[in-house]
């Protein structure tokens, strides 16, 4: 009996093993240092947005994971460290993520404190340049269908679909995924 369910687990191991390598070998997995350096040009002929949209934020607890779901579906994921916030969207769909301590300072301040449960809102501060992800872009890296995957600052996939947008702050210190409808829903032109 032992042996059968040993051989059970065995065999469970291997089929989720290729089920995850399927998932990497089907879908383009794109490196932030390939992102910055293809799209570098682009992104210094981008147009500037700047976040309108308060949103809540809260210290995050470490080790607590968050997945961030848009209107589309998931999106990515990533574990908070000590010193980081998660940060709540006012959008339709709610999407929460995790940003550390100095990019969470840096992008927005405090505008009312303690709104609900522990959260805090606060208003944007951030301007970012935006690309459309397109045929263009597809071309650049060479993507047949329509979604790829980039690997986010926080070395988690993150899912990118063709209308989303591909963002940067204006130091172009990374670059990060916002799909189209939460974008049009947080970002106005500047």
């Amino acid at each position: 009996m032992i042996r059968s369910i040993m051989l059970f687990i065995i065999i469970i191991n291997i089929l989720v093993s290729c089920a995850e390598n399927k998932k990497s070998s089907d879908n383009v997995i794109i490196e932030q240092s390939d992102l910055l350096s293809a799209l570098k040009t682009q992104f210094e002929n981008a147009t500037v947005y700047e976040k309108y949209q308060n949103v809540y934020a809260r210290k995050a607890t470490e080790g607590e994971k968050v997945k961030t779901y848009t209107s589309d579906g998931l999106e990515t994921e990533n574990v908070a460290k000590s010193s980081d916030f998660v940060v709540k969207n006012m959008t339709e769909s709610k999407e929460e993520y995790i940003l550390s301590d100095e990019k969470f300072n840096s992008r927005y301040e405090l505008k009312t404190e303690n709104v609900d449960d522990a959260r805090s809102l606060y208003k944007p501060t951030g301007k970012v340049k935006t690309i459309k992800v397109d045929n263009n872009i597809l071309d650049v890296f060479s993507i047949e269908n329509s979604e790829f995957y980039i690997i986010a600052a926080w070395d988690e996939e993150m899912i990118v679909k063709e209308g989303d947008y591909l963002v940067s702050p204006l130091d172009y210190t990374e670059i990060y995924r916002i799909a189209e409808k939460e974008f049009f829903e947080t970002y106005t032109n500047k």
